[in-house]
């Protein structure tokens, strides 16, 4: 049973280091890469919101450097460096 677990954490961390360089991921890729399920990226797919693309009509490929650029929309910031930025603005607008 040991042994078993650790087939299953060597045969994961073998993934892992293969889909780090891949440049274009399937689905099963994207599955490994973002931790989503296959029924949340088909959902992500149909309602167009994950940058893919479907060149055969079949098969879904994402793009690694675009799926990473969509992982990171929509920061969210701290709120010190909320507070940085009106330090910042408030010093840029005092008046003189």
């Amino acid at each position: 049973m040991e042994n078993q677990m650790i087939l299953e954490k060597l045969n994961r961390l073998e993934r892992l280091i293969v889909d780090s360089t891949k440049e274009i991921f399937n689905v099963e890729d994207l599955i490994n890469y973002t931790g989503f399920t296959r029924s949340h990226i088909y959902k992500l797919v149909h309602k167009n919101v994950i940058p893919y693309s479907k060149p055969n009509g079949k098969f879904l490929f994402f793009l690694k450097s675009e799926i990473d650029e969509w992982l990171l929309q929509n920061k969210s910031q701290s709120v010190s460096q909320i507070q940085q930025h009106a330090l910042d603005y408030s010093f840029k607008n005092r008046k003189k």
